[in-house]
């Protein structure tokens, strides 16, 4: 990721040039090349020789008076051409000692050439204005370098101490003082930073606005690069491979300034990457936990995540959202499953062994039958019953989705513990987990906290785990002592045994319905109080 030394010299545009005090005291004059007058100064330089532009290396202001071409219009219009093909910033010529006027041979080879050419009107030193700009140009490039290495040094500390990609972004635009995103090579947002409404409004419209900056145009190619209006890229990868890239949208600074920074950026962003490996997931999964994390919180309100969601890659106009929750999924295999079946959406891992999912499907589509046949799939290749596939109703809008993603938080947190012994479809929706379903709600209530170690006490106080657990398989099946048996591995008298002490224990009599509900409902209680 190198680039020419050149191009990251913070320079002067031949614009500013003019508006120095120094030189606004020689009365300047543009005569041709009005419309390059933003071309970088990089130097300036004397010289009267006609072949002037073998001495020059590119992005030079030229200062000459012109007696070396008085009198013959070819070394004039050669002299321009010359700095044309050395790819001067601009030339400016002293009137005066050789030129009473601007000659009009050299004004229009300027013209044709597009370079910017400015008379003197008055007499000048040529050294206070070469002193003015050099000086500037030099305190300019000290100001780049020292920030540049400040943003390194800063970047790697945080590397070095753990950092997450998010904080190494917010510390690039604290810099840039623009909004900064990270995408993939197919303009997918992996992440952003900055102010929050800038940000969305580079997002609202993001995938149209990106391919028009940077689409498939010549001369784009290699580290960096810069859009109109400030947008400065530099390229994300390594070996000979490109991965992604970060941009600066609309950065007011200079741009050879914002070309500096946003490499630096790159820098660490590769190393960061590099040293994470795959244990911290890739960009792609992190910027999807981001996005559902702030869905489910309800932190951000979902109107304002719509721009974050869009530029993420996930449609959003005139479709019908899925949330789903997986239990014992693993994450890659959902995303998977989800590019096998051709169904667009997110996957993030949530805490506690929780997977969220958002399908986001076209209206005409079945999206009850589409989860279905997502989960039975699911459950096919990962081999165990015990993943769960929880679901909310399909949400027709995209305010509709947090509440979708809690309610399917909600129902995979109540049949955690119980999807071995339960019955479950496919799809686990609300109506499905009756009566556990219920208690998880209250189980921050005082009241059904105390009723739950009332009604338990005899068994908690001896800390009889066994006997919690056959406790809790003997009430979930329906007091079926058979399956009881069978699914802890013990024979009848044995569990007829435990069954007694639980019983003893409790002062309770299982065979009584409504002793038995009441000792389910303080269980499901005091699991749910656990998670």
């Amino acid at each position: 990721m190198t680039i020419a030394s050149a191009s990251l010299e913070p320079a002067l545009s031949v614009r500013q040039v003019l508006t120095l005090e120094r030189v606004l005291a020689g009365e300047p004059e543009v005569v041709a090349g009005a419309s390059h007058l933003d071309r970088p100064v990089r130097w300036v330089h004397v010289a009267e020789a006609a072949d002037v532009g073998v001495m020059l290396s590119g992005g030079e202001m030229v200062l000459t008076t012109g007696v070396l071409l008085v009198g013959d219009e070819d070394k004039q219009a050669d002299y321009v051409r010359s700095l044309h093909r050395a790819e001067a910033a601009a030339v400016v010529l002293g009137l005066g000692r050789a030129f009473p006027s601007p000659p009009d041979v050299m004004r229009r080879a300027a013209e044709r050439c597009g370079l910017p050419m400015v008379v003197l009107h008055r007499p000048f030193p040529f050294a206070e204005l070469t002193e003015e700009v050099q000086s500037r140009l030099v305190r300019r490039k000290f100001a780049a370098v020292s920030l540049s290495e400040a943003v390194r040094t800063e970047l790697t500390a945080l590397i070095t101490a753990g950092a997450p990609l998010q904080r190494l972004l917010d510390e690039v635009a604290r810099h840039a003082g623009c909004p900064v995103v990270v995408t993939n090579l197919a303009h997918r947002v992996l992440g952003t930073a900055g102010e929050r409404p800038a940000v969305d409004d580079v997002l609202r419209d993001w995938e149209r606005i990106a391919r028009q900056a940077w689409g498939h145009r010549p001369g784009r190619s290699g580290t960096g690069g810069a859009g109109g209006d400030g947008w400065i890229r530099a390229e994300l990868g390594g070996r000979g491979e490109r991965w992604g890239r970060i941009v600066l949208c609309g950065y007011r600074g200079d741009t050879a300034t914002g070309r500096l920074l946003a490499d630096r950026a790159a820098e660490a962003l590769v190393l960061h990457r590099m040293l994470a490996g795959a244990a911290a997931g890739s960009w792609e999964e992190q910027s999807a936990q981001s996005l559902l994390t702030d869905l489910v919180s309800g932190v951000v309100p979902a109107r304002q995540l719509l721009p974050r969601a869009r530029a993420a890659g996930l449609p959003v106009n005139r479709r019908t959202f899925v949330p789903l929750v997986v239990r014992d999924g693993d994450p890659a295999r959902l995303e998977r499953l989800l590019r096998l079946l051709g169904l667009p959406g997110l996957v993030a891992e949530l805490a506690d062994g929780a997977t969220a999912v958002l399908l986001s499907l076209p209206h005409d589509q079945d999206a009850a039958a589409l989860a279905a046949h997502f989960a039975t799939r699911l459950r096919t290749e990962s081999g165990t019953a015990r993943t769960v596939v929880a679901a909310a109703d399909p949400r027709a809008a995209w305010d509709d989705v947090p509440t979708g993603l809690l309610e399917a938080q909600h129902v995979a947190d109540a049949v955690a513990d119980s999807s071995t012994v339960l019955d479950l479809p496919p799809v686990v929706r609300l109506r499905d987990i009756h009566l556990r379903g219920l208690i998880r709600l209250l189980r921050d209530d005082p009241h059904v906290q105390s009723f739950a170690e009332r009604e338990l006490d005899g068994l908690l106080c001896a800390a009889d785990e066994e006997l919690l657990s056959v406790l809790r398989t003997y009430l979930a099946t329906g007091r079926n002592k058979s399956r009881t048996a069978q699914l802890h591995h013990v024979s009848r008298p044995a569990l007829y045994r435990r069954l007694e002490a639980i019983q003893t224990r409790l002062g309770v009599d299982l065979d009584d319905f409504e002793q038995a509900a009441s000792v389910h409902i303080a269980l499901l209680a005091h699991d749910a109080q656990q998670q």
